[in-house]
């Protein structure tokens, strides 16, 4: 397996201050919470030219958490030649890693299998106009 695409990119949020700890996560690392925790920050990320979120576009492929709080993100974009390429993986990264009990993060940006309009949520179908 390749080695992940490790983003160090830092957007300008604005503030310093982490979420809220995800409800029902404890010290010893309850790795469903924080891995639905993780999810909800992932549905903030949107593609600028489309009004959805990432989770919901189908772009994310995977979310991995270990007992420790390390997250790994699978992910892809709508084309290769997205012009958010560069900075949409530090955008996740930095977004993820301001959830409460997350430690690492680390985002993989995949082509393989391609993305197509078919992974897109039910919901995102609609909010698109494709149902």
């Amino acid at each position: 397996m390749d080695e992940p695409t490790r983003v160090d990119t830092e957007p300008d949020t604005g503030t310093d201050a982490k979420a809220e700890t995800p409800e029902g996560a404890t010290e010893t690392g309850d790795t469903d919470a924080l891995k639905q925790a993780v999810i909800e920050m992932l549905c903030t990320v949107t593609d600028p030219e489309i009004p959805v979120n990432i989770y919901e576009l189908g772009l994310v492929y995977e979310v991995e958490v270990t007992g420790d709080g390390d997250v790994r993100v699978v992910m892809t974009l709508t084309t290769p030649n997205c012009p958010v390429a560069e900075s949409m993986p530090g955008e996740v990264e930095y977004k993820v890693g301001t959830v409460p009990g997350v430690r690492e993060v680390y985002v993989e940006l995949v082509w393989d299998p391609p993305w197509t309009p078919d992974r897109m949520s039910e919901a995102a179908k609609l909010e698109l106009g494709f149902i």
